[in-house]
This record gives structure tokens, sequence and C-alpha cells, in this order.
């Protein structure tokens, strides 16, 4: 059983910084797609970042463009999102998912999720 634990998340200034983790059991972590989602109170859950299976090609929405990154470690089974510059728009739960496909920026082709964790920004 595939299962993803992320973690990092709490409260922060605008301005501020986080590094979430997500760590990966149960799978084959270093054949997996990874992406980070979040979902805001009152709204429909988006796309934040994806990376490919072995970290050389990754993508992100613009809104996060330049502020935050995403990275893995396939030693450690785990995968990162650093982000920089926090604003109070980017107050939402932050979930990890798992892709046994090819990178993706959309939900349905993720197979695996994490059950999230809280960054909320301050103004």
């Amino acid at each position: 059983q595939v299962q993803l634990v992320e973690s990092g998340g709490g409260l922060v200034q605008a301005g501020g910084s986080l590094r979430l983790s997500c760590a990966v059991s149960g799978g084959t972590f270093s054949s997996y797609a990874m992406g980070w989602f979040r979902q805001a109170p009152g709204k429909e859950r988006e796309f934040v970042a994806a990376i490919n299976w072995s970290g050389g090609s990754t993508v992100h929405e613009d809104s996060v463009k330049g502020r935050f990154t995403i990275s893995r470690d396939n030693a450690k089974n785990t995968v990162y999102l650093q982000m920089n510059s926090l604003k109070p728009e980017d107050t939402a739960v932050y979930y990890c998912a798992a892709d046994r496909g090819t990178i993706a920026t959309i939900e349905g082709p993720y197979d695996y999720w994490g059950q999230g964790t809280q960054v909320t920004v301050s103004s």
C-alpha cells in the first residue's frame, strides 16, 4: 500500500519561507511523477507544481513561478516544495500526490494522495 505523508506546514508571516516535505512509502518512488496541489477555504483544489521521476523536468503554476520550487530526493523517497516570498493568498491545505505515469498538471492522472498539511500566511 502506497502512503504519502506531508510535513512542514505551519503559520508564517507574509514574505517568509517554508519547505514542505512528502515522504512516500510502500511503492516504487523513483518511478513516480510527483505533484503538489493546494486547496484554499471555499475553493477547489488546484495544481501547484510537478516533477518527473528523475527530477529532470518540472512545471510550476504561473502564480508560484519564481517563488516556489519542487524537487525530489529518490534516495530518501521524498519530494519537497520550497516556498519563498509567501503571500496571504498562498494560504491553503497543501497535498502531495504520486502519478505512476508521466508528469501531469491535473488531478486525474494521480494515483495516490497524502492527507495534506496546512499552510497559513499572515499579512
